[in-house]
This record gives C-alpha cells, structure tokens and sequence, in this order.
C-alpha cells in the first residue's frame, strides 16, 4: 500500500518550494525588491558613461544621487518632505475617517444607499485638478485646500472598499451568530468586524497610495514647500536632475508610509491563516 506520507511531498518539490520561500529572512526579501532597480541604475550608467547616451534629458544615477545629497546636505530635502508628509497625514486621516464612516453607513442602511451612493459614485469620476479651483476659491490658497484636496482622493477608495466589504459578508456568517443569540454589538465585534476588515486595510493602503499622488496637484496650488514643489521647480528651471530626486523622494517615502501602515494594522489580522507569505 502506498505511503499517504509521500503523497504530500512529491519528487518535483512543488511543495517545498513555497516552503524555502516563505523562510526567506526579511533583509534576503528586501534585497529582492532592490534589485532590479539597482540593476537598471547600474545599465543606465554605463550607457552615459561610455556615451551611448548623452543622458542630458535622464540624468545617470550618479548625477541624481548628487542632487539628492546636495539637498540632503542643505536641509531642503527634510523640508520638503516634512511638508508633504504632514499633508498627507492630514488629508489621509480625513479621508480614510469619512471614507469608513460613509462606507459603513451606506452599506447597512438601504435608503441611505439608494440615496447617497450614486452622487457619490459620480463624483469619484471628477478628476482631481478639476477641483483645485473650486478649493482655492473656497479656502484660499493655504494649507486648508491641498489637505481638502488630498482628503478627497483618499476618500473613495477608502468608501468603496468598506462598503463592498459589508456588502460581500456571508449572510451565512450573520446567521451563525443569529442562532448562538448574539446581540447586535456583540455580533458586529465577533462576526462582522473580522469578516470585513481585510478588505479595510487594503483600502486603506489603496487610499494613502492615491494621498500621495493627489498631493502633486494639491502642491501646484501655491505652496513654497513640498516634493510637488521641488518637482515644479526642477521643471522650470530645467534641472532633469531634481525633478528625478523628488520622484525618487515620492517613491521612496510612499513606500515607507505603506510599510508603516502594513506593520501597525498587521497584528489586526494576524488570525489569518493565508499563504500570503508564499505566494
């Protein structure tokens, strides 16, 4: 008779393969992810530097790595990216606030759904510049309008993943905690709560990703500060390599403030049994 033992290990290693994988240290992981950027960095040198490229319009990365140590060096980068952090935390905190309150409301209230979700639904199709008059007109040209602004591009996602998360809870869920007689706030914490919070976080995440990218438009309305307003500056006063370090600013500052977010909400759901890690 066969071993069932040797059913679950076969030959090819189809299954430890995921195994070796998922006791990848975090420093193998992110030695990973900055490969294949370190990799085109390095082609893109050398093809400048043995002038296959004239590399006037992209700089080098060693041209870009001096413009960010210059503004490093000089205090500027902090500043800028102090200024567009308290932004982006700010519009972030309104927007995902609303954006769950809104989303929680119109999922478990039919008339409000019926009521408010297609005027919000049309809204979430206007394109973000298209509200930078208005809010300059509003609140002027401070702070209060590029928060606004920020707040808005987070809000949607934030209230379409909550409501989508409600509305997708298995009725059979609610039923197993109608027949053990738990009340109303005890089945919304034990049942609901868990059933919908997933989908939350990753709304959340999608949420301050578009914060980031709302935060450009919302620096082009006046601001003297920020990495939108190195990006501007770069632009016209035609320094490729600045307009390079701000993106590389962006990207480097949205995704530690994606890990961050990722690393306070993961012991919400660390009773998940997924394969995340190997997959």
């Amino acid at each position: 008779m066969n071993n069932p033992v040797a059913l679950s290990t076969p030959e090819d290693g189809t299954v430890a393969a995921p195994r070796r994988a998922a006791v990848l240290g975090i420093g193998a992981r992110a030695a990973l992810g900055v490969l294949l950027p370190l990799v085109l960095a390095l082609g893109w040198e050398i093809a400048v530097g043995a002038g296959w490229a004239s590399g006037r319009l992209l700089p080098p990365p060693s041209r870009i790595g001096a413009a960010l140590w210059a503004l490093a060096a000089s205090g500027e980068l902090w500043m800028h990216v102090e200024a567009t952090l308290i932004r982006v935390g700010l519009g972030f905190a309104f927007g995902a606030g609303a954006g769950i309150l809104a989303g929680a409301l119109t999922a478990t209230l039919p008339l409000l759904r019926w009521l408010v979700d297609p005027s919000l639904q049309a809204l979430r199709a206007v394109p973000s510049l298209a509200w930078v008059p208005l809010f300059i007109l509003w609140f002027g040209i401070l702070e209060t309008p590029k928060v606004a602004l920020i707040a808005v591009g987070v809000f949607f996602p934030v209230y379409i993943g909550v409501a989508g998360a409600i509305a997708s809870v298995d009725r059979k869920l609610v039923e197993v905690g109608r027949i053990f007689r738990l009340s109303k706030p005890a089945l919304a914490r034990r049942i609901l709560l868990p059933a919908v919070l997933p989908a939350t976080l990753t709304a959340l995440r999608t949420g301050l990703g578009l914060g980031f990218l709302f935060v450009v438009a919302a620096e082009l309305m006046g601001a003297s500060e920020g990495l939108g307003y190195l990006l501007l500056d770069g632009q016209q006063f035609s320094k490729p390599d600045q307009i390079l370090a701000a993106i590389i600013s962006f990207a480097v500052v949205g995704k530690a403030a994606d890990a961050l977010l990722v690393a306070l909400t993961a012991p919400l759901v660390r009773w998940q049994d997924t394969a995340r890690e190997t997959l």
